[in-house]
């Protein structure tokens, strides 16, 4: 059994699965509806802790009362709290999502982590050493920055999610392994795929992948570029499939090498976007 630490944003996800988007002034009935804890560590994480491991969330919880829905379904999956700040009033982001039902396209409303950042100075940070991964979502930097170095002071391999660009990244890559992003990953002065590659490639990372919904993922590792094919599927909802592939690629690249982690994380993922919700694939 591995042990996981997953630093970033943890959300209230409130998701709604509708035959289309409201227009302008106008109001539609859901077909279906589900609440869980959210944000990319977080869910990665759940699916982490699913296959098997010992996973901690490193990010804002607080005190607030809604608070407890997030700590009822993270402790239901098996999912262990580290809260940067515990004793905060404030409410935690909330998520507003739509499904749509013919496409499992998702539109997203949220404050992010914005307003809940934490440096070192305002809370002490530490790594256990039995870790044995580290993934980093950005959405509390600071404190992913001082996590990646004390990782790596320690060989314990790093992972980021690169779902986009956000500042002080730039701090965290150099102490990095594996740079899982997505097509809407973008460094200061790239513009496509392969310059975002030679960026990240540059900085010493050596293992690089970019997913790309349902096209194949390219990725390069020690210097060889290749691509994977993704399983055919129909979609129901794509809200977490990024989520849950890096959860199983933290789970996968334990056991196995980086070709083989990022297919097995996507034939997961995959799966997983057969089902509305973020935990009803793991119900099956």
């Amino acid at each position: 059994m591995s042990k996981g630490l997953f630093v970033g944003m943890v959300t209230l996800d409130l998701v709604y699965l509708s035959a289309q988007l409201p227009g302008h002034n106008q109001k539609v009935v859901a077909s279906d509806y589900t609440v869980a804890a959210g944000g990319p560590a977080t869910n990665a994480a759940v699916t982490f802790s699913y296959l098997g491991n010992l996973a901690t969330i490193l990010g804002v919880v607080g005190t607030h009362p809604i608070t407890h829905l997030i700590r009822s379904d993270l402790e239901h999956h098996g999912v262990r709290i580290a809260d940067l700040n515990p004793t905060t009033l404030e409410p935690p982001p909330v998520s507003s999502i739509i499904v749509t039902e013919s496409t499992g396209d998702r539109s997203v409303i949220s404050l992010n982590a914005t307003k809940i950042q934490i440096t070192p100075d305002q809370q002490p940070i530490e790594l256990d050493a039995d870790v044995d991964i580290v993934l980093i979502d950005g959405h509390q930097m600071a404190v992913g920055c001082a996590i990646a170095q004390l990782a790596k002071s320690q060989n314990i391999p790093v992972v980021i999610d690169g779902g986009s660009w956000k500042p002080g990244f730039e701090k965290v890559l150099p102490f990095v392994d594996y740079a899982i992003c997505s097509a809407n990953f973008y460094p200061p002065g790239c513009r496509n795929s392969d310059e975002v590659m030679a960026y990240l490639a540059a900085l010493g990372i050596p293992h690089i992948a970019i997913t790309q919904g349902e096209k194949p993922i390219q990725y390069c590792t020690l210097g060889v570029l290749d691509q994977i094919q993704l399983p055919p599927i129909k979609a129901v909802d794509t809200l977490a499939a990024g989520d849950v592939f890096h959860g199983a690629f933290c789970h996968s690249i334990l056991r196995q090498n980086f070709a083989d982690s990022l297919a097995e994380a996507a034939e997961l993922a995959s799966y997983s976007c057969q089902f509305f919700g973020t935990r009803q694939w793991m119900k099956t």
